[in-house]
């Protein structure tokens, strides 16, 4: 069996730019999943009964459902609501970012609980409301200790967002597809795809571990 080098030469420009749309969707996702994740990880632990409930039917649903589901969901049983066709792109940044608001949202609500309760008395003895001990000194604090999971979660979406190939969305793994289906290179193209995703895990590893290093010396 022959191993084509010269077929990871010539595929490797447009697997990069797959890559590079990986990159883009996991990055808009992670971003919608911290807005998210945050204001449904407060209501998680906030006192108004409802909000929890609430809180926790998105959380229940999103965790406990395939994210591959969720795709479908998005992108072939919306329009059918909407009466319009979805993006895929669209659907993709969509899916991936209400499904890692899920996993944020619990990230958020065990950084909060982890700050020690005396913080929240502190700002309440000082006349501050719920909302402003929140604001200005809960959650800063909070989230200097949920950056690790945060870059765990932010790795675990990098690669799940290989689903969103299934709608024909050319990020790195669709794009390998295609390659294989007009080379039949398999074995090739498919190492590339794997190197590819591991210089990217590692490489927002080693931010991570910076960042949570500077965070724990400032």
């Amino acid at each position: 069996m022959n191993f084509n080098i010269d077929l990871i030469i010539q595929s490797f420009p447009l697997l990069i730019l797959g890559a590079g749309i990986t990159v883009q969707i996991t990055a808009i996702s992670v971003g919608l999943g911290l807005v998210i994740g945050m204001f449904v990880g407060i209501a998680r632990i906030c006192r108004v009964t409802p909000l929890r409930w609430l809180a926790a039917v998105y959380i229940d649903f999103l965790r406990g459902t395939p994210l591959l589901v969720q795709i479908f969901l998005i992108y072939f049983a919306l329009p059918i609501i909407l009466n319009q066709r979805v993006d895929p792109f669209i659907a993709a940044i969509t899916a991936c970012g209400i499904n890692s608001g899920a996993y944020i949202a619990e990230i958020f609500r065990a950084g909060i609980q982890a700050i020690d309760k005396g913080q929240m008395e502190a700002g309440r003895s000082l006349g501050m409301t719920w909302v402003q001990t929140m604001r200005y000194i809960i959650v800063p604090q909070a989230f200097k200790n949920i950056i690790p999971p945060l870059g765990n979660e932010f790795i675990a979406l990098l690669k799940d967002s290989s689903l969103v190939s299934v709608i024909g969305f050319e990020e790195l793994t669709r794009r390998g597809q295609l390659i294989i289906a007009r080379t039949y290179g398999s074995m090739e193209i498919w190492l590339s795809v794997a190197i590819i995703y591991l210089i990217m895990t590692l490489a927002i590893s080693r931010l991570v571990a910076y960042m949570e290093k500077r965070l724990k010396t400032s």
